[in-house]
């Protein structure tokens, strides 16, 4: 299964829900609070082309987006294919 990055704060609703929905994949996920350490903020910023919402979803290299874009790629089925290896 593909690395989870989620950038994320709290308290942040949207990101628990996006945790919990990976939670159910047995997904693994690497948290960088952008809220506790302003480098992870900084990269966030580089790595989304400016997003400044959180969660902010990366699976490998592939680029999500927010807890609306997980969730809807999970309804479509296709998170399971970003999960893949």
């Amino acid at each position: 299964m593909k690395k989870v990055t989620m950038y994320t704060g709290d308290p942040c609703p949207y990101c628990s829900a996006a945790k919990a929905l990976l939670k159910t994949k047995n997904v693994e996920i690497e948290e960088k609070d952008i809220w506790v350490d302003p480098a992870n903020a900084k990269e966030m910023l580089q790595r989304t082309n400016g997003a400044r919402t959180i969660p902010q979803i990366f699976i490998g290299n592939h680029y999500i987006g927010g807890n609306d874009k997980l969730q809807e790629a999970n309804k479509t089925g296709k998170l399971d294919e970003f999960l893949k290896d």
